[in-house]
């Protein structure tokens, strides 16, 4: 069965944006968990990450031009939810530039560096829980509950000195970009689901 361009031209091109913030996020982390790899021979690691970034490029400007075949939102409804959705996206997003600072400057207040990049980590995986109630999307829950728990593990591990600072970042850094890269496919899993059930 197919829908006839009842989706609003937003609910696509959003997809797009998330898979551009996918690609910059997933290269990032992986950047950081080269850092910890230096010196081991991990390269496959970083191949894939920054191949699957280079992926959601690719597909947020596919998805960027599909999305102009889609009218603009013009129901009530539409409209409402338009401007929730961003408003508390933009609270949500701005509140992790607020934390993730006070956070870093929390574990060098404790004489602790070596939790900077776990404590990001932590911040970054919290943020996920409120964007599951704000966008309705269960899978931020889950993608919330790995990142949380990769950065406690992190920072249990450095703690003990069970791990050294270096495995911290390949082992949070590799994490986080598990995280991201899933979140960049599922993503263009959507796009392809709503696509295959439009008429054009």
């Amino acid at each position: 069965m197919t829908t006839e361009h009842s989706i609003p031209r937003i609910a696509v091109s959003s997809i797009g944006s998330g898979a551009l913030l996918m690609a910059l996020f997933t290269t990032m982390w992986a950047l950081i968990a080269n850092h910890g790899y230096h010196g081991r021979d991990h390269h496959l690691t970083e191949i894939v990450f920054i191949a699957l970034a280079a992926l959601f490029v690719v597909y947020a400007f596919t998805i960027f031009k599909t999305s102009k075949q889609f009218p603009e939102a013009t129901s009530d409804a539409d409209i409402a939810e338009k401007k929730r959705s961003g408003k508390w996206f933009g609270v949500i997003f701005g509140l992790e530039g607020i934390f993730i600072p006070i956070a870093v400057n929390i574990v060098i207040a404790l004489h602790h560096p070596e939790l900077i990049i776990p404590s990001i980590a932590l911040v970054v995986g919290l943020h996920f829980f409120p964007l599951a109630r704000v966008f309705k999307r269960n899978v931020d829950y889950y993608l919330a509950t790995w990142t949380t728990i990769i950065a406690i593990t992190a920072m249990m591990l450095l703690l003990k000195k069970s791990i050294t600072e270096l495995d911290g970042f390949a082992f949070v850094g590799t994490g986080v970009a598990i995280a991201t890269s899933c979140y960049g496919l599922y993503m263009i899993s959507n796009y392809r689901k709503l696509v295959a059930t439009t008429k054009f």
